[in-house]
């Protein structure tokens, strides 16, 4: 039940943004951002039981670490690049906010690039000749 704490925090925090918006708008963007990283960190044990669990499967499987290690570091980028874009956007930066997004997009591009590559050679190697 962990979610009913995470939007009872989510709630408190926008109607306290909302009446300090008016009077104190730095103050307002710091709580969202010290609201929103409070948010990601209680998210941070979730997210290293499903590492754990997914590197079980990788290792009973045979699948090698390094593909499933990249794979990591793209789901990492898209949730960072994703979370840096959101502050910056509540702080009325969308030009900013836009190329956050663009950088996580060409680095997880960059990072998938020999994972496509070797899914290019193994259906390579299942077509008839």
């Amino acid at each position: 039940m962990e979610i009913i704490q995470i939007v009872g925090v989510g709630l408190l925090a926008t109607v306290l943004i909302l009446v300090l918006k008016e009077q104190k708008p730095v103050f307002a963007f710091l709580l969202a951002t010290v609201t929103g990283i409070l948010i990601f960190m209680v998210l941070l044990g979730k997210i290293g039981g499903v590492i754990s669990t997914l590197q079980r499967l990788a290792e009973s499987s045979g699948m090698e670490t390094v593909y499933l290690k990249t794979i990591f570091k793209i789901i990492g980028i898209s949730y960072i690049a994703e979370f840096g874009a959101q502050i910056v956007r509540d702080a009325g930066q969308e030009s900013i906010a836009s190329k956050i997004e663009l950088a996580g997009k060409v680095l997880i591009m960059t990072l998938a690039v020999p994972i496509i590559g070797i899914i290019i050679e193994t259906v390579m190697k299942l077509l008839p000749a």
